[in-house]
């Protein structure tokens, strides 16, 4: 039978509004021209009310000065921390191949694996990125109050940037054969995002196809609904299509959710910290009720450890390329442009271009069990392909195209403070400027005010061995997730506290529903493709 308090909590009322109008129907056509531009392509609930608007912007999590006055001097320091080549590049020798930096541990010394994570939590974290934050407005380097930043995406684990604006405001992103279902396309061997006459993404935020793995999972989420769709069917054929549509959006939705808390934000922040939040509360990231906006320490750069776990390299699946493993540079700028690129940028179909997700995920006894590959460790050393995008992977048109430097001149235009700031605020152990000495070059005294985000990567690597984020990152991060989702009113924390998953896992206990049980559901796993 169909659980009526769920569908009371869900009905149309009371679904949440976005922070923009601005794309109420975009098409195929138009979703190019994003792709293109950065912006999102869709962005509100299925059945939200039309006289409810949320705020749209930014804020600040804590009131303290900027880590430095800026200066040109200082812009130029910036450039130079986050250069290719710079004290930031791992400095990876990508003339040995894509392979190689994969199996041959003497490549890794300067970029070491992290033990504790398999290589899909990096793209777990970017996907939630883009469900939560979409910065449209502010410019590189150039000071922008929080307030005057527009944050296109809805704050919260919704999966606004999976359903848009669900089947009546975004048809394009649907079945036309089953309205309530998303549209999933064939790229050759598996399955792919939908696509365009040039290859164009047409997906509620077309950022979800910069690299092969997160289009990867960006298809898998759209496949775990279809298949909710179906579950819920099953159970009660007497629902309509919207009362179906609303269930198994919740149950997608409630089971990410679950994840997020449960999986992903204990390997990006420790359990210790999960703990402490949970049951001591938040001391920092306190919102208004309704109004649960993404701080800039966050948003600017706190949650871009995540820079720090990309490796070189992946193996995008075991036998797709004429029967062979496909590895590939995570991008490469010479294959910018090639039907079929050699590196793992999205945007391409090819039959082998698809994710075997045995060597993102650690599915146990299951086929594929010893496949899965590591993050790299959290740490101020990062791979050595990101510091030159191809420019089809970054938002925008300007810029430099190191995604370091670019990260670093978000400190600018935040006026964020240093991470030694934050920790003397929030009690917490501080680097010393012995940990920090490589800054001492520079002469501006970075070494004892330290923008946040080169803390937060050096305070990981020197306090927790980079296995997860330290006392700064971690409680910025955990603070805002936890955050996002006790102040939503429709997420499992907040509407349904003591709520467990309810899908089959390998356990056959909800507790213990993890990402290789969502894949499973979504029958991308290794067991359903035999292989």
């Amino acid at each position: 039978m169909r659980d009526d308090k769920f569908h009371d909590f869900l009905r149309p009322e009371e679904l949440r509004l976005s922070r923009r109008r601005f794309l109420r129907a975009v098409g195929a056509g138009a979703a190019g021209v994003l792709a293109a531009s950065g912006g999102p392509a869709g962005l509100r609930s299925a059945y939200a009310r039309e006289d409810e608007v949320l705020p749209g912007h930014f804020t600040r999590m804590f009131r303290l000065p900027p880590f430095a006055e800026p200066s040109p001097r200082l812009t130029a320091a910036l450039l130079e921390i986050g250069k290719p080549g710079g004290i930031l590049d791992a400095k990876d020798d990508l003339g040995k191949g894509p392979i190689k930096l994969i199996t041959d541990p003497e490549l890794s010394v300067n970029n070491p694996d992290n033990p504790t994570h398999t290589a899909g939590t990096t793209f777990m974290g970017q996907f939630m990125d883009h469900d939560m934050t979409f910065d449209l407005d502010s410019r590189l380097g150039q000071a922008t109050s929080p307030r005057r930043a527009t944050n296109a995406r809805v704050p919260a684990f919704d999966l606004d940037s999976v359903y848009g604006l669900g089947p009546i405001g975004d048809p394009q992103f649907y079945d036309p054969q089953d309205r309530i279902k998303l549209k999933v396309e064939s790229g050759g061997l598996f399955e792919d995002l939908p696509r365009g006459y040039d290859n164009t993404a047409i997906i509620a935020d077309p950022r979800n196809d910069q690299n092969l793995i997160i289009g990867g999972l960006h298809a898998a989420f759209l496949l775990f609904h279809n298949r909710a769709v179906d579950w819920v069917r099953a159970r009660d054929p007497s629902a309509t299509p919207e009362e179906a549509f609303e269930d198994a959006r919740r149950l997608t939705t409630w089971h990410y959710q679950w994840m997020i808390v449960h999986e992903f934000l204990p390997l990006f922040v420790g359990k210790e910290m999960v703990t402490d939040v949970l049951r001591r509360g938040r001391r920092f990231y306190r919102p208004e009720e309704g109004e649960a906006l993404i701080p800039v320490e966050f948003q600017g750069a706190a949650y871009r450890f995540g820079h720090s776990m990309v490796r070189p390299s992946y193996r995008a699946n075991l036998a797709g390329d004429v029967g062979k493993p496909f590895f590939g540079f995570i991008f490469d700028p010479t294959q910018a442009g090639q039907p079929d690129p050699g590196d793992l940028i999205g945007g391409a179909r090819a039959p082998r271009r698809f994710i075997g997700w045995q060597t993102f995920f650690d599915f146990d006894d299951k086929i594929g069990a010893k496949e899965v590959k590591r993050n790299k460790r959290i740490d101020a050393t990062i791979s050595t392909p990101l510091f030159n995008l191809p420019r089809g992977a970054i938002p925008g048109l300007g810029g430099p195209t190191a995604l370091v430097q670019r990260s670093l001149l978000r400190h600018l235009t935040w006026q964020l403070p240093s991470g030694q700031d934050i920790a003397r605020h929030i009690g917490a152990p501080r680097l010393s400027s012995a940990d920090l000495h490589e800054l001492r070059a520079f002469g501006l005294h970075l070494e004892s005010s330290t923008p946040l985000l080169y803390y937060v990567l050096k305070e990981a690597e020197v306090m927790t061995g980079g296995l997860h984020l330290g006392p700064v990152g971690g409680r910025i991060v955990a603070e805002v997730i936890i955050g996002l989702l006790q102040t939503d009113r429709s997420s499992f924390v907040r509407a349904e506290r003591h709520w467990t998953p309810t899908l089959p896992t390998a356990t056959g206990s909800g507790q213990d529903f993890r990402m290789t049980d969502f894949l499973t559901f979504a029958e991308v796993d290794p067991g359903h493709r035999g292989q």
